[in-house]
């Protein structure tokens, strides 16, 4: 017995309540670490996979706007390369390479004539006017100052009256009817035919009927003609229709380019009815020759 008046407990004896205590402690430390209840692991998984879903879509949406932004990105460098590669306009050389274009251009319309052939209906520098003092860009708002100051002749005669009916001194050919209508809003601005210049023609084909062209020139002063060169072809075979008794430039728009970059010589159909039916109708031809016309390339 121990006689330092101690009970008589063990050295290692732990009461009972203390034992408890410590087995409900461990019991809810188990259970804050234990897994969740079914319903509960039910709940995480199913929010998981909507986490995880709504993480895939937004990737997915991510990628497709990096792809849209790098064709993007493409197409704009493939746009500057051909802005940057592509030539100067034609229309800016001197006449002697023009002649040597237009020589080029007809015989793709004429491939089954000789070369004695072609060199009979060839349009020589001779007839080619020289607009090389022009520096500025060949568009649409220049047209006016174009005219005033490499082609003060032709400024002249469009600001004086027309005297005769369906004779114009400019035949203007450009490739598309809406391109028609712009040059014609141009050429009929007082700044360029002043308050005396006869009327500007709109001619083409869409919507308007090729007897309602003749009537209108049989009975129109006109100081210039804008169209496309299958209709004024067509009014130069007319009877009485469209003159050349007062022409003196033809203007052929080759600096507009259509959706494809194509100007109005590189499209085939446009090109035949240039070369056979305007710049090779006989009269045309024949006062080319008489050096009465000049060809102009805006």
């Amino acid at each position: 017995m121990n006689k330092g008046g101690g009970d008589d407990l063990e050295d290692d004896f732990i009461p009972d309540d203390l034992v408890e205590l410590s087995e409900e402690d461990l019991d809810d430390d188990l259970d804050s670490k234990s897994l969740s209840s079914p319903d509960d692991l039910e709940f995480n998984t199913t929010a998981g996979a909507t986490s995880n879903k709504d993480e895939v879509k937004l990737e997915k949406k991510r990628k497709r706007r990096q792809k849209e932004k790098e064709r993007k990105t493409k197409r704009l460098k493939i746009v500057n390369e051909l802005a940057s590669t592509e030539p100067a306009s034609i229309a800016a050389q001197p006449p002697s390479e023009i002649a040597v274009y237009l020589s080029t251009m007809q015989a793709k319309t004429f491939s089954k004539m000789s070369a004695m052939e072609l060199d009979d209906i060839r349009i020589p520098e001779s007839n080619v006017a020289d607009t090389t003092l022009w520096t500025a860009p060949r568009t649409l708002d220049q047209l006016g100052d174009f005219v005033a100051k490499v082609l003060p002749t032709l400024r002249t005669r469009l600001s004086q009256k027309s005297k005769s009916l369906g004779a114009p001194t400019l035949l203007f050919l450009t490739g598309a009817a809406m391109r028609v209508v712009d040059v014609t809003r141009i050429l009929k601005d007082k700044a360029i035919r002043g308050e005396k210049g006869g009327e500007v023609a709109k001619l083409f084909a869409k919507h308007v009927k090729l007897e309602e062209h003749i009537n209108y020139l049989r009975r129109t002063k006109v100081g210039a003609a804008v169209g496309t060169p299958g209709r004024i072809g067509k009014l130069l075979q007319a009877p009485n229709a469209l003159s050349i008794s007062a022409l003196t430039h033809i203007i052929l728009d080759v600096s507009f380019r259509d959706t494809k970059k194509r100007s109005l010589l590189d499209i085939p159909e446009v090109r035949d009815e240039v070369f056979k039916t305007v710049l090779g109708d006989a009269n045309v031809q024949e006062a080319r020759r008489q050096g009465k016309i000049q060809i102009v390339l805006f």
